[in-house]
């Protein structure tokens, strides 16, 4: 019996134990939360401490829990989005929308609730200030989920700088303001502002039908297109900035793509009319930032033989 054929039964009989942590796997998008603890430590390791040996950054334990930390947060915050979107995914996601479903919503509130409260407690050991940043981080993550998605500019904009936030905390731990940093979080921050309208373009009617006022459904799919085109462009201003860094070494060959992509993306965007076209696109952007984290790893090939021969 698979997932979906239980989420049909589940009112008859009581799903296994494991089809309930899979189902849950599904609501906290497990892998995407596995995607950003590697981005964490990629970019602890070749960015934010270039100078500090491998060794270090891997058995830094404060690191270790800001990571875990951000783990716990975001699977929360996945599933207070989910609780919220219950009725909209239904539209727009009924497969996962089933699979999902499988955990009831009362349970869901209850690992919510117990996510966070880890999350704040493991900030807890690293100081004071990182459970305040944490415990204002879950307060926005809900804000969003519960208002702010639900509006065209706020709903834009809170979503990308909510996925910046977790590089953020390890960028203030290592306190490295350095210029690179800030063009690479300018890089990040158009490319998730771009998924973003794709996101609310692939969901337009279920949006549509429960009144959340995105871009898509105020302004019509031609007027997105037109800032979806805009912010490719603006895109590549950071870009450009970027490869005039020496530091960057072999990531030179990901912004180069990068432009190819963006130009491919751009094209496709202006024939694409429905969902399946914006899914594609979505898939698209995906892999450019999962591309992204692992050439992380590529940035300056002294650097790797560096931390590797330092104790």
């Amino acid at each position: 019996m698979d997932l979906l054929e239980i989420s049909k039964n589940n009112s008859k009989k009581q799903a296994p134990f494991y089809i309930k942590v899979l189902s849950l796997f599904s609501v906290v998008r497990g892998y995407n939360i596995l995607l950003i603890v590697i981005a964490q430590y990629l970019a602890s390791i070749f960015i934010f401490s270039p100078e500090k040996s491998l060794r270090y950054v891997l058995l830094d334990i404060n690191l270790y829990f800001i990571v875990l930390s951000t783990a716990c947060v975001i699977a929360s915050g996945y599933i207070i989005n989910n609780f919220y979107d219950a009725e909209t995914d239904k539209i727009n996601r009924p497969v996962k929308a089933k699979i999902d479903s499988i955990v009831d919503q009362k349970t869901k509130l209850t690992i919510y609730f117990l996510f966070n409260f880890i999350g704040v407690l493991i900030a807890l050991l690293v100081s004071w200030r990182a459970a305040l940043f944490f415990s204002v981080y879950i307060f926005l993550i809900w804000l969003y989920s519960h208002k702010l998605k639900k509006y065209p500019l706020t709903g834009l904009f809170s979503a990308a700088i909510l996925a910046l936030l977790p590089f953020f905390a390890v960028f203030v731990y290592y306190k490295n303001f350095s210029e690179i940093i800030f063009t690479h979080a300018a890089f990040l921050f158009f490319i998730l502002l771009i998924r973003e309208l794709i996101k609310d373009l692939e969901k337009i009617k279920g949006d549509f039908v429960h009144n959340y006022q995105t871009i898509p459904v105020k302004y019509g799919e031609y007027f997105t297109k037109i800032l979806i085109s805009l912010l490719a462009v603006l895109t590549l201003n950071p870009i450009y900035f970027l490869l005039k860094y020496p530091e960057i070494g072999g990531m030179k060959y990901f912004f180069y793509t990068s432009v190819v992509v963006l130009l491919a993306f751009v094209i496709v965007l202006w024939f694409s009319h429905s969902k399946r076209n914006y899914v594609l696109l979505h898939l698209i952007l995906k892999l450019l930032i999962v591309a992204g984290v692992f050439s992380l790893a590529l940035i300056d090939y002294s650097v790797i033989i560096n931390k590797i021969l330092l104790n």
